[in-house]
């Protein structure tokens, strides 16, 4: 590969070469990706930050940690800190977490929220006490998919935590609350949640 060619294309500010040379950077080591992928999230192209996000997702080194976190909190475009988001839990689930969840309270955007709310919800080192946090924020958002996405969350804690954890416990209590939500998406995940229950 010709670095040198694939640093001045994503350099360039023309989306037609830079997307390209930046998609290339899918066979290089991640030391050699590194400095194009941290280029690539200086350009004005918002897509090209956005697949720079991804590129360091997949390719962690330690220096793409701050440029990250940077994109997660001042990147203008919301598709840019939601790549950002998930790629930051690649270098980290627990120094991830706080960054995460800082976001989500601050930024309203439901592509983030719902961005975050994928990251972790699967995350096999996420803690019940921490899936229900964030389950009950995102229960507590105004858009329909957030909500639905949270319900989910405090469906898995239901099925995965002891029984007799309190955060079970209070999932349950919010499950069943949700049964009675105006937005059938939100009903359906609350008793999907429930069924483990319901079906013993």
């Amino acid at each position: 590969m010709n670095f040198e060619a694939l640093r001045e294309a994503i350099a360039s500010d023309n989306p037609g070469r830079a997307r390209p040379a930046l998609a290339s950077l899918v066979d290089a080591t991640p030391e050699q990706a590194e400095p194009l992928l941290l280029l690539g999230l200086q350009q004005n192209d918002m897509l090209l930050r956005q697949l720079s996000c991804s590129g360091l997702g997949h390719k962690p080194t330690p220096a793409g940690w701050e440029p990250l976190v940077n994109a997660l909190q001042h990147d203008p475009e919301v598709a840019v800190r939601a790549e950002a988001a998930n790629a930051l839990v690649s270098h980290g689930f627990e120094r991830a977490w706080p960054l995460l969840l800082e976001a989500f309270r601050r930024d309203h955007e439901w592509l983030l929220r719902c961005s975050v709310l994928s990251a972790v919800a699967e995350h096999p080192q996420i803690s019940p006490a921490q899936l229900l946090e964030i389950g009950r924020l995102a229960i507590a958002d105004a858009d329909g998919t957030v909500r639905v996405g949270g319900t989910e969350i405090l469906g898995r804690l239901v099925r995965e935590a002891e029984p007799a954890a309190p955060a079970a416990e209070q999932a349950r209590v919010e499950l069943r609350a949700l049964q009675h939500d105006g937005d059938h998406r939100v009903v359906a995940a609350a008793l999907n949640g429930l069924q483990p229950l319901t079906s013993s």
